[in-house]
């Protein structure tokens, strides 16, 4: 870790567990354990690869709330995780490749585009309405998207759940709280493919991801639990306003 003092411990414990809660009740969590692996002294890039392998057991326990939800889905599932994997090799591929000056000018725009689409998520929800069940998937249009949604995951992730589930809702025909299981299930593969090609080609801190990991899932469990009693227009909009401030000081610094 770049400074394993005691209050930088404490200070990843806390983000690690707003994350989990932000992600079970706004979506968006990963944004705020990106910059307090920023502000702890991490570079761009050793922050992403972290969070991005700290962000695995959210997902894990996200899956394991609501695998009632994927049941009948598998057709869907075997699809779009396919497409997800070979999507996530890509952009995990393009992170390691790429010279680091490159995702060093392109991440303040990714952390911008993040913050904005999770501004947008409630609209995002009016705009496609309500999925009819039944009805059939238009394939041709998901499994593209899906593939470049899977990249960007790959690549950076900040708010990979948003745009997820705005694809599911647009090209898959279904209950919006069974395309919300499969985002999870989705985000779980984009999750996996990253840890596994991080944690031999990448500069994660396995410290911050012990740290972080835990807290993760354990702020998922709680924020699950309490999620119909907090604001989520206020959680929503604090993520977006970090997100905002994080983008800006990437972007002149």
């Amino acid at each position: 870790m770049v400074v394993a003092s005691p209050g930088t411990l404490a200070f990843l414990l806390l983000a690690g567990l707003l994350a989990g809660a932000v992600n079970a009740v706004a979506g968006g969590g990963s944004l705020l354990v990106f910059p307090a692996l920023l502000a702890v002294g991490f570079p761009p890039l050793a922050a992403n690869v972290t969070n991005s392998v700290a962000q695995w057991p959210g997902y894990l326990g996200l899956i394991l709330g609501q695998r009632r939800d994927l049941r009948e889905q598998r057709r869907r599932i075997l699809l779009t995780s396919a497409v997800a994997v070979v999507g996530a090799g890509l952009g995990c591929a393009l992170l390691l490749i790429l010279p680091g000056a490159v995702f060093d000018a392109v991440v303040p725009a990714l952390v911008l585009l993040a913050s904005l689409l999770l501004a947008l998520q409630p609209k995002i929800k009016r705009w496609v309405g309500h999925p009819e069940p039944g009805a059939p998937d238009r394939m041709g249009a998901l499994l593209p998207a899906i593939l470049v949604a899977s990249i960007y995951g790959g690549y950076f992730g900040g708010a990979l759940g948003v745009i997820l589930i705005a694809t599911l809702s647009l090209f898959a025909h279904d209950s919006l709280i069974r395309l919300n299981a499969l985002k999870g299930l989705l985000s779980l593969v984009v999750a996996t493919v990253s840890l596994a090609i991080f944690a031999v080609g990448a500069p994660v801190d396995w410290l911050a991801v012990a740290l972080l990991a835990p807290t993760t899932l354990i702020g998922g469990f709680v924020g699950a639990k309490v999620a119909q009693r907090l604001p989520e227009t206020v959680l929503r909009w604090c993520v977006v306003g970090l997100g905002v401030v994080v983008g800006v000081w990437l972007l002149v610094a």
